[in-house]
């Protein structure tokens, strides 16, 4: 997934939800610029926004890789 591809999973969650861009914003503690600039998929927003903005709409974000299950039962020990 890139950045345009997760912006416009944002947009459509948030718009399902039926909020704004400033009331999506607002109920994520960021700024509006920074909503508008992650629905655009701009390569320069923090990832603490995405957290943020994810977590508002209940959007799971989960790595994936290949070697995800050995870190899964390296990490459980």
């Amino acid at each position: 997934m890139d950045g345009t591809e997760l912006g416009a999973v944002v947009r459509y969650h948030r718009k399902r939800a039926g909020l704004t861009q400033i009331e999506c914003a607002r109920l994520a503690g960021i700024g509006k610029t920074a909503l508008f600039d992650l629905e655009k998929g701009k390569p320069t927003v923090q990832l603490a926004t995405v957290l943020a903005v994810c977590g508002t709409l209940n959007i799971t974000l989960e790595p994936a890789s290949p070697l995800m299950e050995e870190y899964r039962e390296k990490s459980a020990h």
